[in-house]
């Protein structure tokens, strides 16, 4: 790391201690130092900003930090491809629809205000967009997931011409509505940390024209994957020191790259590139952690979610180790994976750790449907705020 780079992350720190400090001093004052500051000449205050930790916030600012997030809405839309952009559980889409109605990226926002009262951001997943009866609008590739089976994958493609019409359809719908795409999250760039940099950089350059596609719309923000690994790779024994894993420095150093070139064009178009607590690197907070100190690009930020992790002790504490990290976008998140999640807890570590983003409702799975889970959190949420 460069002397710069090294001296902008440390007045980073340096500063999160003395604020840190400073309210630390403020609580531990004693009686006779309070006497005389009250004796102390009078100042104006300084006026309060909305939002301020001074006073409490009006609703209508509570629901200016939340976003509807369209994953837990998901059997709702109409898709291309329902097997692989939603599922293949066809009976809880057809129940779905038949309790809510259908509805696709172009009548969500008009979904999004007149289910969340007074929610104008939304929160949109790749595999919902596009106009799903026009072929053109669609690219195939090929997949392998964890277990190392292949199979055939269609999703959008933000560079044809009929694609960037849709895009220019969908903006002047969400000028019309009085809505925004806040954050798009996005599986579509693969490979990102991939030893093979020839599919590295062509999951970089799907990453650069989505990037495109979010300016058109007005996106803030876009996720994409770290890839590589599903399980990250573990340290190697060295019988005459202590373990080393040389193979994960492999791996960080390739999605270092990928994500300050990333950054950079992200930079030009205006969309941050996020991480999200998923799998491989990113499972790992200090990875997370370390891709974006080391990038150190205002345009590279996480967007944690709250249930994303591999343990139950990580729910709290690296939702915690990566707050400082995360300025957009996160993900409040209800999942029946941990016991008794705590939703109101995990948006005051948020806050705690001077976060101003938007919370973005993503119910995953428990008691409740889609739409129920994530007007479940919404109270929770606005609760907490």
């Amino acid at each position: 790391m460069s002397s710069s780079r090294r001296s902008t992350l440390l007045d980073r720190r340096n500063f999160l201690r003395s604020t840190g400090g400073a309210v630390a001093a403020t609580a531990l004052l004693g009686a006779s130092a309070a006497e005389a500051q009250q004796a102390a000449p009078a100042t104006k205050p300084e006026p309060i900003d909305v939002g301020s930790p001074f006073r409490p916030l009006t609703d209508k600012e509570k629901v200016e930090r939340i976003a509807a997030n369209s994953y837990p809405l998901r059997w709702l839309f109409k898709v291309h491809d329902p097997v692989n952009s939603i599922t293949t559980d066809q009976a809880t889409v057809k129940s779905m629809k038949a309790k809510y109605g259908e509805i696709d990226a172009l009548t969500y926002p008009d979904f999004t205000k007149k289910t969340f009262p007074g929610v104008t951001k939304m929160d949109l997943w790749s595999s919902l967009f596009g106009n799903p009866t026009d072929d053109s609008q669609y690219v195939k590739s090929t997949v392998t997931d964890q277990f190392g089976k292949t199979r055939d994958w269609v999703e959008f493609d933000p560079s044809t011409p009929s694609s960037q019409k849709w895009l220019g359809t969908m903006a002047a719908r969400l000028k019309e509505t009085g809505t925004h795409v806040h954050h798009i999250s996005n599986n579509a760039p693969r490979d990102i940390c991939d030893l093979d940099d020839t599919k590295r950089t062509a999951g970089i350059a799907v990453a650069k024209k989505w990037l495109d596609g979010a300016a058109v719309i007005g996106a803030k923000s876009m996720r994409v994957n770290t890839g590589g690994p599903r399980i990250a790779p573990s340290a190697e024994a060295d019988p005459s020191s202590y373990p080393k894993n040389p193979k994960i420095e492999q791996y960080l150093a390739q999605a270092i790259d990928s994500f300050g070139q990333m950054a950079e064009y992200g930079e030009k178009v205006g969309v941050k590139v996020t991480i999200e607590n998923h799998w491989g690197l990113s499972a790992d907070p200090i990875h997370m952690r370390i891709i974006v100190e080391e990038v150190n690009s205002r345009f590279c930020e996480l967007s944690p979610d709250f249930g994303n992790w591999e343990n139950k002790y990580l729910v709290q504490h690296a939702l915690n180790d990566v707050a400082p990290y995360a300025h957009t976008t996160v993900h409040a998140k209800y999942w029946n994976r941990w016991e008794n999640p705590d939703v109101q807890r995990g948006v005051r570590i948020m806050l705690n750790n001077n976060f101003t983003g938007v919370f973005a409702l993503e119910y995953e799975e428990g008691p409740w449907d889609g739409v129920e889970g994530a007007l479940y959190l919404y109270r929770e949420v606005m609760a907490a705020l």
